[in-house]
């Protein structure tokens, strides 16, 4: 039986979400289809943009390590994208989301202390464009895929 792409697509998606270190031989026993098929399909979501580069998952005692904060950010309008580029440089920005209402921005950000994370908070409280803030320290993650 041979799988067509959108078949084997969705598949090496879901193992490579799993452990992007998966190599092509391990990927194609798994799926049971050639290597070839498996260069195919992984070029193709390259060039498609579907994949756009492989990361790093932390360990499990690393990332309960680390405390993290939801910053709710008020901007003032004309500072918006500049303010937004200033935050995607900071790498303790773990995510940054558009939303709406009163708010602006949602920053994820990450810390290996509560001081480190109290600076962090004041330095974004401070950057020129921001209104005003409103953090929420994470506690306990429930579910994250």
């Amino acid at each position: 039986m041979t799988l067509r792409s959108e078949e084997i697509d969705p598949r090496i998606l879901a193992l490579l979400r799993e452990d992007a270190r998966r190599n092509v031989s391990e990927l194609a026993t798994l799926l049971g289809v050639s290597r070839t098929a498996i260069y195919s399909s992984i070029e193709r979501l390259e060039r498609q943009g579907t994949i756009v580069g492989y990361t790093v998952r932390l360990g499990e005692d690393y990332d309960r390590s680390l405390i993290r904060a939801h910053v709710m950010v008020k901007l003032y309008p004309k500072a918006t994208q500049a303010t937004i580029d200033q935050l995607m440089t900071m790498p303790a920005v773990a995510g940054l989301y558009a939303i709406s209402g009163e708010y602006d921005l949602i920053a994820v950000i990450e810390a290996p202390h509560v001081n480190r994370l109290n600076d962090l908070l004041d330095t974004i409280g401070a950057m020129e464009g921001v209104e005003r803030t409103t953090s929420s320290v994470i506690l306990a993650t429930k579910l994250q895929r």
